[in-house]
């Protein structure tokens, strides 16, 4: 079998297999080269890492983090929002293990996931000339470890039960797939074998990238990005001290400064401003650009109103407090038409309005850089994972937390312990990483349901027991995603989740 590397694709290329006795068929088409030999010098090794970045940009933010918002309490669905991501909303009998929710983020993260096996198995293969090519090619092999890792950490909280210490070593996980092989029919391991990978994948990756220093607003993985990733992970593996551990490792850095003022974070939002920013995705006018969230806005040029497909819930606006000043960056009053209808002053979405440096026209594109990891989710991590230990380890939660909350415009809170401080943190986690992707899976391992409640107003979303007044209970099976039905169909090893 040879199998051949088509030049002509941009990033990571097509793999195409031949095989034959035939010596004239051993030939290899103009504008390709066998797999093998596209795995020979440094130049190789950058130009499959490049590809990494690319993979990477096209599986964050749209439909790999929107999905999860639109199906957790936080929104409600307008008059116009065209069924666009209306099944997970709607959870039940229309939310199908078909749904391009799953099966996009399904057949996105094994695509990449594809690549990224090939990608590690072909830099074994290459030869190092001098002291800079081996720290080059020791930074792509942890650029790809650390990608392996990531991708396995979003698959796991899609399609499998949250991190169980007393079962994860049974709850079915996700197939772990670390070669390539286009005939293999993996079964799923087990939850606890996905997160051991992923923990040997980040220990490995920080090996590679110990000498890659991180820096704010970085758009290539570094050391920083693998603590980062790791914090993420141990927080969901319930490993507490090791969550706090590596949390602290960037906290007590000060690499990445909490944004004090309205004026920097809302340039953070619309203006890419990286100050707190660990790892973005370089995005670039009109030649790289990302995945976008503009069902949040819907800015309508021609009459300068807004037409959102989803709007925030009253309970959502209403943990800000007047003196957060996310509030007005996060959020913002917009003129807005529904049906026909004006709503003057209505609440939408602000996070992603799009960086005017990125625009490719008079309006917005709603393309900026998409933050993958920033230091507040680490403080917030430290503060979770020390409540969670508790005893002694409540005051430091408390310092991580008022650290967040004084940043943003907050008064220090005093006095929290145990259930109570659980409770701010998590609050406080909602307000920061709102619409982030981070809330359906929170609710999930936090073991909540929900009533979305209170919509802004009953005349412009859509009204019933599936839509503004749904409630869902904690143990609900479609927290956890069903697998994708075509891949249920072709791989006979697989088994479903519960409920689809």
């Amino acid at each position: 079998m040879k199998k051949i590397f088509n030049k002509n694709l941009i990033a990571f290329a097509s793999i195409l297999t031949l095989a034959s006795c035939e010596k004239k068929l051993d030939l290899y088409p103009y504008n390709s080269i066998e797999l093998s030999q596209s795995f020979q010098t440094i130049k190789d090794a950058t130009t499959w890492n490049n590809g990494l970045y690319a993979d990477l940009r096209g599986r964050v933010y749209g439909s790999y983090n929107i999905s999860q918002d639109v199906q957790a309490d936080q929104l409600n669905a307008t008059l116009d929002f065209g069924n666009r991501n209306g099944n997970p909303h709607r959870w039940g009998s229309s939310f199908l293990a078909d749904d391009g929710a799953l099966n996009g983020a399904w057949s996105g993260y094994y695509g990449a996931l594809r690549n990224i096996n090939i990608t590690i198995a072909g830099f074994e293969k290459i030869k190092t000339n001098s002291p800079a090519e081996v720290a080059t090619l020791n930074r792509c092999k942890g650029d790809a470890l650390l990608a392996r890792a990531y991708y396995y950490s979003e698959l796991i909280l899609r399609f499998a039960k949250a991190y169980d210490p007393a079962t994860a070593a049974t709850d079915l996980g996700v197939p772990l797939v670390l070669e390539y092989d286009l005939e293999a029919r993996p079964a799923r391991a087990t939850v606890k074998q996905v997160y051991d990978q992923i923990i040997s994948d980040i220990g490995k990756a920080k090996t590679n990238l110990a000498a890659t220093p991180g820096l704010a607003g970085s758009t290539k993985f570094n050391i920083d990005v693998a603590v980062a990733l790791e914090a993420r992970v141990r927080l969901y593996m319930q490993d507490w001290a090791g969550a706090m551990a590596a949390a602290n490792t960037l906290i007590t850095a000060n690499k990445y400064p909490l944004l004090n003022t309205a004026a920097n974070l809302d340039r953070m939002w619309t203006n890419d401003l990286a100050t707190e920013v660990i790892f973005n995705c370089a995005v670039v006018r009109q030649t790289e650009g990302a995945n976008t969230n503009s069902v949040y806005l819907g800015f309508n040029g021609a009459t300068s109103k807004f037409v959102p497909d989803f709007i925030p819930t009253v309970g959502f606006i209403n943990l800000y407090a007047a003196t957060d000043f996310r509030r007005q960056v996060y959020l913002k009053q917009v003129p807005v038409i529904i049906q026909g209808i004006n709503y003057p002053n209505m609440w939408v979405v602000n996070k992603f309005p799009g960086n005017p440096a990125l625009f490719t026209g008079t309006f917005t594109n709603y393309q900026h850089a998409p933050k993958v990891f920033r230091s507040a989710e680490q403080i917030l991590i430290f503060a979770e994972a020390a409540n969670r230990l508790g005893g002694a380890n409540d005051a430091l939660a408390l310092t991580a937390l008022n650290t967040l909350r004084v940043a943003r415009g907050l008064t220090a809170r005093t006095g929290l312990t145990g259930a109570t401080l659980t409770a701010e943190i998590r609050d406080e986690r909602t307000r920061e990483l709102a619409f982030e992707g981070f809330r359906l899976f929170d609710l999930k391992r936090w073991r909540l349901g929900f009533t979305r409640g209170t919509p802004q107003n009953l005349g412009a979303i859509n009204v019933g027991s599936n839509y503004n007044t749904i409630s869902i209970a904690a143990d609900n099976p479609q927290f956890v995603w069903g697998l994708p039905t075509y891949d249920m169909n072709i791989n006979a090893n697989l088994v479903q989740n519960p409920g689809w």
